[in-house]
C-alpha cells in the first residue's frame, strides 16, 4: 500500500479542501489584479470595450475574481468524487480541467457581450446616447434582470448550481475531454443563473470595481449561503426598484458614474492609456466610437 500511494500523481494526494483554499487563493490573486488594472476605469453605462485583445483580458480576469469563490463547493465535490474513483482503480482526472471547462463558458458569454456591443456600435443609432434613450435602456436591462429572477429557468439553473453533489451524480463524464465537458456543462448552468446579473454589471459599469463587488457578493450568496435560494424575490424587486431609479433620476443614484461627467471623462483617457501589451497605446478608443459621448 505505502508504494502505491507514493506512485501516485501529486494531484490525487492532495486533499480536496486543500483544493478548495487554492480556489479562493485564485479568486483573491485576480481580484488584486482586477483592481490593478480596473481602477479608476469606470466610465459608467456603455463603457467603451475598446479592442478585443484588451477586453478579452479584463473580463477573464474579472470572471474568475466574481466566480471562483462561489463555484468552490462545486469544485471540492469534483476533487472528492474524482480522488474516490482513483481509489477504486480508475483515472484520475486532474481537477483543473472542470475548472478550464468552466471559465471556457464565461469566456464564450463575454464574447457574445462583446459582438452585441459592436453591432451597437457599428449601427450607430443616436437613441443609445445617454443624453437621449441610454438611461433607459440601461433602466430597462436591469428591470429584465429583476423580471428574469422570477422564472423557472433561473430556479431550475440555480438548483443545478446549489446541489453539486446531485449535478456531478448525474453529469459526471470519464476521461479528460469529459471532466472539461463537466465543467462546460456547470458553467452553462451557472450561465443560466447568473446572466442578468452581469447584464445589471454591464448597464451600471463593466468597469466599476464597486459593481463588480456588488454582484460578485450577490452572486455568491445566492448560489453559496443557506437559504440563497429564496434571496432571488427580494433581489427582483430590488432589480426592478435600481432600474427604474436609474431611467428615472440616474444623477442621484450612489456610486453610478454617468456617461457625460468629468469622472467619465477621466476614465476613458485612463483606458486609453492602458491598452494590451503590444498595441498602440490610443489605437482602439479611437478607432470605434465610444457608446458614452459627451454632449
Amino acid at each position: 500500500m505505502g508504494t502505491d500511494k507514493t506512485a501516485r500523481p501529486p494531484s490525487i494526494r492532495i486533499a480536496p479542501m486543500t483544493v478548495v483554499v487554492l480556489l479562493v487563493a485564485a479568486g483573491l490573486v485576480t481580484w488584486i489584479v482586477a483592481v490593478q488594472r480596473m481602477r479608476g476605469m469606470d466610465a459608467g453605462p456603455g463603457t467603451n470595450l475598446g479592442g478585443l485583445g484588451w477586453f478579452l483580458g479584463i473580463w477573464v480576469t474579472m470572471m474568475a475574481a466574481m466566480m471562483l469563490p462561489s463555484v468552490a463547493p462545486m469544485v471540492f465535490i469534483f476533487h472528492r468524487l474524482s480522488r474516490d474513483r482513483a481509489s477504486r482503480g480508475q483515472p484520475f482526472v486532474p481537477t483543473w480541467l472542470f475548472v478550464l471547462g468552466y471559465l471556457a463558458v464565461w469566456t464564450l458569454y463575454g464574447l457574445a457581450a462583446y459582438a452585441l456591443y459592436r453591432l451597437v456600435v457599428h449601427v450607430d443609432l443616436g437613441f443609445f446616447e445617454w443624453t437621449r434613450g441610454g438611461r433607459y435602456v440601461a433602466g430597462g436591462a436591469i428591470v429584465a434582470a429583476g423580471l428574469y429572477e422570477l422564472t423557472p429557468l433561473k430556479s431550475a439553473c440555480l438548483r443545478h448550481c446549489r446541489g453539486p453533489l446531485h449535478f456531478l451524480l448525474h453529469d459526471w463524464r470519464n476521461g479528460v475531454l469529459g471532466a472539461v465537458r463537466t465543467g462546460a456543462v456547470h458553467g452553462t448552468y451557472c450561465v443560466g443563473c447568473c446572466w442578468g446579473l452581469m447584464v445589471v454589471l454591464f448597464a451600471l459599469g463593466v468597469m466599476s470595481l464597486m459593481w463588480m463587488a456588488v454582484v460578485a457578493a450577490l452572486i455568491f450568496a445566492q448560489k453559496v449561503l443557506p437559504k440563497g435560494e429564496h434571496l432571488t424575490k427580494v433581489f427582483a424587486v430590488a432589480f426592478v426598484a435600481v432600474g427604474i431609479w436609474v431611467a428615472s433620476a440616474p444623477r442621484t443614484v450612489p456610486g453610478l458614474t454617468l456617461p457625460n461627467s468629468d469622472a467619465a471623462n477621466q476614465a476613458r483617457m485612463r483606458m486609453m492609456q492602458t491598452p494590451p501589451s503590444g498595441t498602440k497605446p490610443s489605437a482602439p478608443m479611437h478607432s470605434d466610437k465610444p457608446q458614452t459621448q459627451t454632449p
